[in-house]
């Protein structure tokens, strides 16, 4: 009698404890800013198993997680973000963080080893419509104002190189679905699949008249 209580003891103990290990799961993914830029040495929690891990240089993490629980992605010159893990949520998993961008923001970005200054110099130098709601301004160029560093509107003038003289233009060079054109005022800000500022060596490719800068548009009416 004594023999079959401690076997089925052992048996109800077994069966208890099977469960708790069976609540975690593994998630991966990776960390993303700017549409497709890798954000590396991110912090990324996972709320309710209290379990926490870091992006690695291509922005990839994997943590330990409960099958209902919420990842918390934290991290300086970023807003933060929540993502909340179910049954349906994939085993990998992308997460694109916005970027504050301000010129201190992005030698803090630089310095704490996020991305990398070429690459950040880059990502924000293009602006595409999976990035923001374009439809939500009133004209291309408040569209263009305020969301690329250095460029000024004067009018409806883009200024990318600052005011180079007195009596010669220092209007960026337009070029909208691979034509040159000498106005964008009439473009609709709904209309623009992407925006890509360019200057110095990049606008190089377009001659001297790329010596004020050049702001490239593409439509999406570009591709019909």
């Amino acid at each position: 009698m004594r023999t079959k209580f401690i076997l089925l003891f052992v048996f109800v103990t077994t069966f208890a404890v099977a469960p708790i290990h069976s609540q975690n799961r593994v998630v991966t993914g990776r960390v993303l800013t700017l549409n497709d830029l890798p954000v590396a040495n991110f912090k990324v929690e996972a709320k309710k198993s209290e379990t926490g891990a870091m992006t690695d240089s291509a922005g990839w993490f994997t943590i330990v997680t409960y099958p209902k629980d919420v990842l918390l992605f934290k991290g300086k010159v970023f807003r933060n973000e929540r993502l909340r893990i179910n049954q349906r949520t994939p085993d990998t998993v992308y997460v694109n963080v916005e970027f504050i961008n301000t010129p201190e923001n992005k030698e803090i970005a630089v310095g704490y080893g996020y991305v990398e200054e070429d690459e950040l110099l880059h990502s924000i130098s293009h602006l595409d419509s999976g990035q923001a709601d374009f439809s939500q301004y009133r004209d291309i160029f408040e569209l263009i104002r305020g969301r690329f560093a250095g460029v000024q509107i004067q009018g409806n003038e883009v200024i990318i190189r600052g005011i180079s003289s007195i009596n010669l233009s220092s209007c960026a060079l337009y070029v909208v679905d691979g034509v040159v054109v000498s106005d964008i005022s009439s473009i609709n800000p709904s209309d623009v699949k992407s925006i890509n500022v360019l200057k110095d060596s990049g606008a190089s490719i377009y001659g001297s008249r790329g010596a004020n800068g050049v702001v490239v548009i593409e439509t999406k009416r570009g591709n019909e």
